[in-house]
């Protein structure tokens, strides 16, 4: 089971930390910009090949240190097939680290296009008997909304492929709460969303007692996600919100279990462009951004490890 792999990558770094690799060209140092602009002008083009000399230099400084990698595929997919190839080699380059990859794509459809997402984010493109991977994420997002129906097309591919899926339940933007904490019959949204999470997950169980369908449960929320864990005690938590969002460690230890295990944090701009950060700043310049990074990460590792 992927949920397997993902809990031993994280004993191992004893840290469960995720990088989101949501790049925007802002974030990308100036010599990278350039050097791509050179080759390319200012094109879409040049933007997609500067995200990806951005990520695996951000890779090859903190693989060691986490156990995952988050790329958020909006920030590919703007710049069109350029960018879904960065994407693409970006995932391909992590994975030559034994990186875990989640992709976060949070697709939300049913029947033939559900079956076209799930086949081709984590199962099989088959042209005529040959068949093929495309996106090679270990596991995706995904929004609940059209209930089992949008769930059931990648239960089959989870199977076959060793894949698993992170499902939207409570998450953390501020505005979250106008759906997701409505009262449905003496519960909320995300209460009756988790405890399905949970159900669905019961056909894809690993070893250390956790589901290799998972929840997104926002760090901003801990009231929420303290009862979400009670709700969904096999359920692996991917938690948003830490750091740039206003999630602190204390907020979140209560997504994880008594042997520290049971989620992991995502933290996307807190740690990518840690070198714009004034507490970096001072010790790394804009060249040595991956250094940045990477000192981020132990940061992070150190204050999650401080509550959990």
């Amino acid at each position: 089971m992927i949920i397997d792999k993902l809990i031993e990558k994280i004993k191992t770094t004893e840290n469960p930390t995720v990088v989101g690799l949501d790049p925007r060209l802002s974030y990308v140092p100036k010599h990278i910009q350039q050097q791509c602009f050179d080759e390319f002008g200012k094109t879409p083009k040049a933007v997609a090949e500067a995200f990806f000399m951005f990520n695996k230099e951000l890779i090859d400084a903190t693989f060691d240190l986490i156990p995952a990698v988050k790329p958020q595929v909006a920030m590919y997919e703007m710049l069109g097939a350029d960018g879904i190839d960065s994407y693409i080699r970006t995932i391909k380059y992590a994975k030559e680290k034994d990186l875990v990859i989640i992709g976060d794509v949070k697709r939300g459809d049913i029947a033939s296009t559900a079956e076209a997402y799930s086949d081709g984010h984590i199962g099989r493109i088959d042209v005529e008997g040959n068949k093929f991977e495309i996106y090679h994420e270990d596991f995706i997002t995904l929004n609940p909304y059209l209930g089992w129906d949008s769930i059931e097309p990648y239960m089959a591919n989870c199977k076959a492929y060793e894949k698993g899926m992170f499902v939207l339940v409570k998450t953390s933007n501020p505005n979250s709460g106008q759906l997701q904490d409505l009262d449905v019959g003496g519960k909320t949204l995300y209460q009756h969303v988790g405890a399905l999470t949970n159900e669905w997950g019961k056909d894809l169980m690993g070893k250390y007692g956790y589901s290799s369908v998972g929840a997104v449960v926002g760090a901003t929320h801990p009231e929420q996600a303290k009862k979400l864990r009670e709700i969904m005690p096999n359920t692996f938590f991917l938690v948003p919100g830490y750091g740039a969002q206003g999630g602190k460690a204390e907020d979140l230890a209560v997504c994880f279990d008594k042997d520290g295990l049971g989620a992991i944090v995502n933290s996307s701009r807190g740690i990518i462009a840690a070198h714009q950060k004034e507490q970096y700043k001072a010790k790394y310049s804009e060249m040595e951004f991956a250094l940045a990074a990477r000192h981020a990460v132990l940061n992070m590792k150190a204050d999650l490890r401080r509550c959990i």
